[in-house]
């Protein structure tokens, strides 16, 4: 098949939805699928390149909308089928009625709902929901998500019959057997170990974490950048955790996998319903590491409590604490935990597993719009 990947974010730009992209693109060419990702031009990038293999074209948006980029001289001809994928929404708009004018089939994945934190914010959320994000929904031949809890609390899915497929991770990439000395000593991590991985956002919850350390013997190494970085490390120098919260900046995916495997524990404090999966979970379930995770919508699905990890709840720097110890204080737990986790990776998330349900999802938008 020939399959356009529509993302309103790709690399250089770092997160989940960027990371998925790039992956599911890889896996479909290995298939034997033509694939091009069409995204947003950014500065330093060029409008039509390769990353890693993957055929990326560009476009210039014609203004950015709260951080939403928003490009209506987008053209897709000639493709199998329209994979968009969504938030940021604009983009998946803009693919479904190219969808419609060339009668190609179109596939939306609803990573989830598009969420402004301010009054006006949620009302243009609101609006857009009715309008542009409704027309987007109706014309999609299928909408998959990657998660039950979460598709059950979007008030957008209520309406439709969306198919469940959770996102995936490269198993070979992120494997137990990863070697993270050289990271242990580039931060000096003598003692335990507490990872995230991210964009500093709002949303993550870091301040959480961040606070979590008063009470854990263990360094903090947080990856990512983001908005909030300042105020971030302002909070750690403010309750004296300076040397204890470690800031990577971004990371490079060859990398990543040795942070996981320089980790004793991994934590996602997630607060709000933008976090629907999680990919990095599961990256860190694959590297066999035990994972303490906010108990809301969407992430939850991934692991079941105290089997590859914990949930806690979220914005309780008390708890989160706690769970951190136990884990940190019984070599055992984290053992079994990991090596549950990898199971579970293997079993449920792998490429291999995943890729299959997402080219059978292409399959039926085929014939669904052949039949129109």
């Amino acid at each position: 098949m020939r399959i356009a990947q529509v993302t309103p974010y790709f690399y250089p730009h770092i997160g989940g939805i960027e990371s998925y992209v790039l992956t599911l693109s890889k896996f479909l060419m290995k298939k034997g699928h033509d694939v091009t990702v069409y995204t947003t031009l950014l500065p330093d990038t060029k409008e039509n390149e390769s990353i890693e293999g993957v055929n990326v074209a560009r476009i210039k948006p014609l203004f950015t909308l709260f951080k939403t980029p928003v490009a209506p001289s987008m053209k897709i001809s000639d493709y199998d089928v329209i994979h968009a994928h969504s938030p940021p929404p604009f983009h998946s708009y803009l693919a479904a009625r190219i969808g419609k004018k060339n009668k190609t089939p179109f596939v939306l994945t609803y990573h989830c709902d598009p969420e402004i934190p301010s009054f006006f914010g949620r009302f243009v959320s609101w609006m857009y929901t009715k309008t542009f994000g409704s027309y987007t929904l109706k014309n999609a031949d299928r909408i998959i998500v990657s998660t039950k809890t979460y598709a059950a609390t979007s008030r957008a899915m209520w309406t439709h019959e969306p198919v469940v497929i959770p996102s995936a991770v490269d198993i070979n990439e992120f494997n137990p057997k990863i070697d993270g000395n050289n990271i242990r000593k580039k931060y000096d991590l003598n003692g335990n170990a507490v990872l995230f991985v991210g964009r500093l956002v709002e949303h993550k919850g870091l301040e959480y974490l961040i606070k979590s350390a008063k009470n854990v013997d263990a360094k903090y190494l947080i990856v990512g950048e983001g908005e909030i970085k300042n105020e971030l490390k302002n909070l750690a120098e403010n309750i004296g955790l300076k040397d204890k919260i470690i800031f990577t900046g971004k990371v490079s995916s060859t990398e990543l996998p040795k942070y996981y495997a320089a980790s004793d524990v991994f934590v996602l404090p997630s607060i709000m319903r933008l976090e629907s999966f999680g990919l990095v979970i599961a990256e860190a379930m694959s590297c066999g590491k035990p994972v303490i995770v906010s108990d809301i919508p969407g992430v939850r699905e991934v692991i079941t409590d105290n089997v590859e990890g914990v949930l806690v709840p979220p914005m309780d720097e008390k708890i989160l604490s706690e769970k951190i110890n136990l884990l940190l204080s019984n070599k055992e737990m984290r053992k079994r935990m990991g090596d549950s986790g990898r199971k579970k990776v293997e079993e449920k998330f792998s490429w291999d597993k995943v890729i299959q349900k997402i080219e059978k999802v292409y399959e039926e938008a085929v014939r669904t719009g052949a039949s129109k």
